[in-house]
């Protein structure tokens, strides 16, 4: 009975702190290879440990109405100094991770492959998107933080 006591003891000890690290984030994130995907909450992770940056690809029209992910660059893709400006973000770094985000992960997929083919090797998909698709809810549906203005 004694080693049961002390085996509830220590379960309960060790779930404790587990959920004590993954409540404030000292749980290490794993930055996926080029060519992976991120779900919403580990695009957000990453982005907030500054092991990732997270681009927001959308239009400005609809940065207004949703706001962006917290921890997001805004970049238009549509601008014609899109790549150069991108280039700025990882500061010359074009094998830096970058994840991309746009609304429902078609426009991210596509500009994964348009950056490979720019030079970038480590061009990251949020396929679920801000507002969500077949990969998943979306980060606003996950009730992820959102920068708004």
């Amino acid at each position: 009975m004694k080693y049961a006591t002390n085996m509830i003891s220590r379960r309960s000890l060790m779930m404790s702190a587990g959920a004590f690290f993954i409540a404030n984030g000292a749980v290490a994130q794993s930055v996926p290879t080029a060519g992976g995907d991120l779900t919403p909450p580990d695009a957000h992770a990453l982005a907030q440990s500054k092991q990732i940056t997270l681009v927001d690809i959308r239009r400005p029209d609809e940065w207004a109405k949703t706001g962006s992910g917290q921890g997001a660059n805004r970049l238009d893709m549509r601008r014609k100094d899109f790549v150069p400006e991108l280039v700025k973000l990882v500061k010359g770094d074009t094998t830096a991770p970058v994840a991309l985000i746009c609304a429902r992960g078609h426009r991210s997929a596509r500009m994964t492959r348009a950056l490979k083919k720019a030079g970038f090797t480590n061009i990251i998909d949020v396929p679920e998107g801000m507002l969500g698709s077949r990969a998943g809810p979306g980060w606003i549906k996950r009730k992820l933080p959102l920068n708004r203005g």
